[in-house]
C-alpha cells in the first residue's frame, strides 16, 4: 500500500533528510587514504546522535539477509555496488567509494547516497560517477504528478544504457516515509507510461546504480550483505529522497 503524505509530513521528512545530507558530507570530508571504513561509520554515528536521529540501517534485516546490518552507513568500495559493510579496510588513493546513509527523526525517514573518489580519481571513474549522477537527475525530473513509475525507471535506464553501463536487476529505489522501505518499488530501468501513477504527497527514494562492465551480473559477498560486480569492475551509486508535489519534485535530502 502506498501512503500519501501530507505537506506537514513531507516537511518532517525534510528534517530527517537534512540529517542524512549532513552525515554524508561529514563522511566524505573524513574519507582519505589510510582511513578505515569503520571510522567513517563512527563519523556518521556522531552526526546522527548529535541531531537526535536514529539509524534505519542499524539492525535492519530484510528477508535476503542472514544477519542484521551492523552499521549506520553502507560503505561500498570499487567493485562493491551497494550494501557494503564498514570494516577495517583502509581507503587507498584512487578508491571509488559509495556511501549510503539513512536517518529517522520523529518517526520520519530520509535516505540518500553519494559516490566519490579518494585522492586521485581515474578518468573512467569520473565518467561513471557523472553518468550515474545524471541518471539520478533524470529520474528526479520525471517524478511529477500524473507521470508513472515507469517514466522514472525509463529516464534512469536510458542514460545508463546509452553510456554502455550495466544496471543490476532486482535492486533499485523504493517508497519511503515512516519506514525506510515502503511501496512502491522504483526499478532503475523500465518502459515509460507503465506502473503506478504518481500523486502529490508520495515520497520516493530514487537511487540509480551503474556498473562499468556493462553487464548486470553481481554476487553477494561472504558477509551476506555486500553486492559485488561479477567481473570485478567498478560501480557507482547516487540516491535522493524525493517528494512528488504539484510544484515539481522536492528533494528532501539536499544539504
Amino acid at each position: 500500500m502506498v501512503e500519501i503524505k501530507t505537506d506537514a509530513s513531507l516537511d518532517a521528512m525534510r528534517v530527517a533528510g537534512r540529517v542524512v545530507a549532513d552525515a554524508l558530507a561529514a563522511v566524505r570530508a573524513a574519507a582519505a587514504p589510510g582511513v578505515r571504513l569503520r571510522e567513517l561509520d563512527e563519523v556518521a554515528r556522531t552526526v546522527l546522535r548529535e541531531a537526535g536521529a536514529t539509524s534505519p540501517f542499524l539492525g535492519y534485516r530484510p528477508s535476503f539477509a542472514g544477519t542484521p546490518f551492523p552499521a549506520v552507513i553502507c560503505a561500498s568500495v570499487n567493485d562493491a555496488i551497494v550494501h557494503g559493510v564498514p570494516d577495517d579496510y583502509r581507503l587507498c588513493d584512487g578508491d571509488l567509494v559509495s556511501i549510503d546513509c539513512g536517518a529517522v527523526v520523529d518517526g520520519w525517514a530520509g535516505d540518500a547516497a553519494v559516490s566519490f573518489c579518494v585522492g586521485t580519481a581515474r578518468p573512467e571513474d569520473v565518467r561513471l560517477m557523472d553518468v550515474t549522477r545524471r541518471a539520478l537527475e533524470a529520474g528526479i525530473a520525471a517524478a511529477v504528478p500524473g507521470a508513472r513509475i515507469g517514466d522514472i525507471s525509463h529516464a534512469i535506464g536510458s542514460i545508463g544504457r546509452a553510456a554502455g553501463y550495466g544496471i543490476p536487476e532486482d535492486f533499485g529505489g523504493h517508497g519511503i516515509g515512516r519506514r525506510m522501505h515502503e511501496d512502491p518499488p522504483v526499478p532503475n530501468d523500465g518502459r515509460p507510461g507503465r506502473g503506478l501513477v504518481l500523486r502529490h504527497g508520495m515520497a520516493l527514494a530514487i537511487e540509480p546504480m551503474l556498473l562499468t562492465g556493462g553487464r548486470n551480473a553481481y554476487y553477494v559477498a561472504e558477509d551476506g550483505w555486500t553486492l559485488r560486480t561479477s567481473d570485478g569492475t567498478r560501480a557507482a551509486h547516487f540516491e535522493h529522497t524525493v517528494a512528488i508535489t504539484e510544484d515539481g519534485p522536492r528533494v528532501l535530502t539536499m544539504p
